[in-house]
Formats: structure tokens, sequence, C-alpha cells
């Protein structure tokens, strides 16, 4: 909970002035409440891009750029990712405690009873062409979904909207598979009920009529470790998205397929896209990497997949899956180029002075590619992982818009156009 400090910033223009109070976080950050600066100096605020901008107050997810800190509901992530399900923690993010036995099975058989599609829905996805990008198929079909689902458009109370929050995590890894399956000219497979939230996608993934895919239990618990440390990162582009759109009191489905949207692009979900096609392209130009990376160093080249536009050290959830990484490669056993590659990368990049003191440490798409490319999924779908990991935490934040009733967004801007002109 915020506190307004008894301390204000004044803000002077003309002749006109702001008494700006403080506002002080639980965890000691510091913004001003800019509120009513319009309306006492008729200015308002510049921030180009909202690097600068509070745009709320949330209780979900707190980051510590200079020290590499990342927290749910006060939770350390390297705790979550140890101790928790990526299903325990989207209740963590949704109701700010980790759920008893009782409230986990409960929500986990609402997540099995909403596991299938509705046939009509099925047929859907012959409209789409083989060749169509799984991410502009998934906001699709979750809109496609919800109107199969009319209750989600009437959230009264809890129990509604824990039915609308397992339909909508449920349904979107049925909805990413079939994506899959349809690309390939596979039948899609159906959910099985017996098995846990990672593995029955990896069923639906990768099993073919008449031959189940049986994944190893260390593929399981990788995945789970990925939908994890995906589940929410606070404001950044596709979160601020659903919260936005939500604040128009949007419905939960038509919301988060904004932010699937939001995601895909390269420099926000697409990254771990980015990354594995630069690898390509240096392992099939067979480049030596000491000159790309003097290359990298002299501006030439752009390096993806290190640093972060937050984090101002190691990103907390990069050195997880670092861990993580290894586990699969030797548990699987891969012999892949591009892989090999990437580890030659990240040595380079961990030993460098100038990536080191520029805190160009590998990233978390950096390590998301090398596993996912390891377990099997294809490059377009990587943002799609991305998407599902993500479900939990926009559903969170769209639930805060709505509890705390928000006022609709509506920022505002500097017109730089033309004055007024006449067609006389």
């Amino acid at each position: 909970m915020t506190q307004t400090a008894s301390k204000t910033a004044q803000i002077t223009i003309g002749e006109q002035s702001y008494e700006a109070p403080l506002v002080v976080g639980s965890e000691g950050e510091v913004g001003l409440d800019i509120t009513g600066l319009r309306g006492a100096t008729k200015a308002i605020t510049l921030d180009e891009g909202y690097r600068n901008t509070g745009a709320c107050e949330s209780n979900i997810t707190f980051i510590n750029p200079e020290k590499g800190i990342l927290r749910h509901r006060g939770y350390p992530i390297e705790q979550i990712a140890e101790k928790l399900s990526f299903i325990e923690t989207a209740l963590l993010l949704f109701e700010g405690e980790v759920p008893s036995p009782d409230r986990l099975k409960r929500f986990s058989d609402l997540l099995t009873a909403n596991e299938m599609l509705h046939e009509g829905v099925r047929q859907f996805f012959d409209g789409f062409p083989s060749t169509g990008h799984p991410m502009a198929i998934l906001s699709a079909m979750i809109n496609t979904v919800s109107c199969y689902q009319p209750d989600v458009m009437e959230l009264e109370d809890e129990d509604t909207f824990d039915v609308s929050a397992a339909q909508l995590i449920s349904k979107v890894r049925t909805v990413a598979a079939a994506a899959y399956k349809m690309s390939i000219g596979h039948p899609i497979m159906y959910p099985d009920p017996n098995l846990s939230y990672c593995a029955n996608f990896l069923h639906m993934m990768f099993s073919i009529p008449k031959k189940v895919y049986e994944p190893d239990q260390d593929i399981v618990d990788a995945l789970n470790l990925f939908f994890i440390l995906h589940a929410d990162h606070e404001q950044n582009c596709s979160t601020s998205t659903v919260r936005l759109v939500g604040s128009s009191q949007a419905n939960l489905f038509a919301s988060c397929a904004a932010g699937v949207c939001a995601l895909w692009g390269p420099l926000h979900g697409g990254a771990n896209v980015a990354i594995m096609n630069q690898l390509q392209e240096l392992h099939s130009t067979k480049m030596d990497l000491g000159k790309f990376i003097e290359g990298v160093k002299q501006k030439e080249y752009r390096l993806f997949g290190f640093g972060h536009p937050v984090y101002k050290s190691f990103d907390p959830r990069a050195k997880i899956l670092s861990a993580a990484a290894d586990r699969v490669l030797a548990k699987l056993g891969v012999n892949d180029p591009l892989l090999e590659l990437a580890r030659r990368l990240e040595d380079v990049a961990l030993n460098d002075d100038y990536f080191v003191s520029r805190n160009l440490y590998p990233n978390v798409d950096f390590y998301s590619g090398i596993i996912l490319r390891a377990i099997g999924i294809p490059v377009n779908m990587f943002t799609v992982m991305f998407a599902i990991g993500r479900m939990p935490g926009w559903i969170a934040h769209w639930k805060e818009v709505r509890d705390r009733k928000s006022k609709i967004y509506r920022p505002r801007q500097i017109y730089t156009g033309p004055t007024e002109r006449s067609l006389a």
C-alpha cells in the first residue's frame, strides 16, 4: 500500500504552481502525484515511452532493477521457482497468497473441466492458412473461444472470476497446441485429463494418433519453470496493454487477446525468436565468433539476448534458467550446433569486461530460447510459449483494475502538427 508523505514537490510554470504530493510505495519507491497538475497549471508531463511514469499502483509484482530483485506478492522469484508449480504461482498472483492444497485442487479441477474446446471452435482452425503465424491465431482464437463462453461478459463475483480465469489458462494451451498441429498438417490432439498442466500441453504438441508422446519428468519440470519465470514482470508493454484495455471494462478474454498482440513484437515477447534467428545466421554463414564479438563492440552488429531494458545487473530469472538449461541439455543429450554456439556466446559475454562492465549479461530470453529449442518447440512457437506463461500475470492485473474500479486510462499528448488551417 502506498503512503502520502508529508513533504511535497513544488512545480512552478510561469506564475502557476502546483504542490505535488510525494507518494511512497511499500518498498520505499518515491513518486510524484501529478494528478492535479493540468488543472492547476494547464501543463502536463511528457515522458515518451512512459519510462519514468508510474501508470498505476499495484500490489502484484516488485522489481528492483539495480539489485536484480524480482518478487511476486513479496515472495522472491528464486523461492517461487524452487517451491511452487505454475498453477500455484498463478493463484498467488491472483489472490496474494500461496494456495492451500484444497484451493489448489479446486482450481486444478476447474482447469481440467475447461481444457476442451467446443467442437464449433475447432472448425475455425480450418479457416487459417497453414502459413498463419501462431500468435495471430492465438489472439484471434482467444476472442473466438469467448463467444462460446458468454458468462465471461458477466463477472459479478469471485466465483465467476475463478471460472473465467480457469477457462482462459486452460484453453490457451489447447488453442496454442492446436495452432501448431494445424501449421504442420497434423490432426489436433485432444487434451488428456490425467496429465498435469505442462505434461498435457506437451502431449497435445507432440502426440499423434496411435502414438502418445510421454515426456521425461525433467522436461516437464523445465517447462513448468519456464512458465513460472514468465508469469509476471510488472508494467511491461503487454501487461500495460491488458490494464489499459481492461480499464474500459472490456472482458477478460478481450483484454488478454490484446496482450497477446502487444507481446508479439520483436522488442517484447519476440526477443527469443530474434536470438535463435541470429544464431542460425551465425551458423549458416560460418562467421568467426571472435570477429562477430569484435563487430558487436564496434556497434557493427547487434547482439540479441544480452542485457535488459529494466535490470541494471543480472536478470534473476536468467540465473535460474541457466541452471535449468544445463540440466535439460544434459538430460536430452542434444547435439545441436546452435545450442553449442549459444553456449560459446554465453562464455564470451560472462568473461569479457566489455560486456560485464556494461551489464550485458545473458537475459531470460537467451536461456528460454535454448531450453525451448532443446525440448523441440519450433521457433515460430516461442512467443506463444511466452504468452501461455504470461497469462496469469495478465489476468491478475486485469483483476486488479476491475477490483479497484479504475478510471478508464486516457493518456494525454503534446500536439506537434499544423496549427489551424482553412480549406477555403
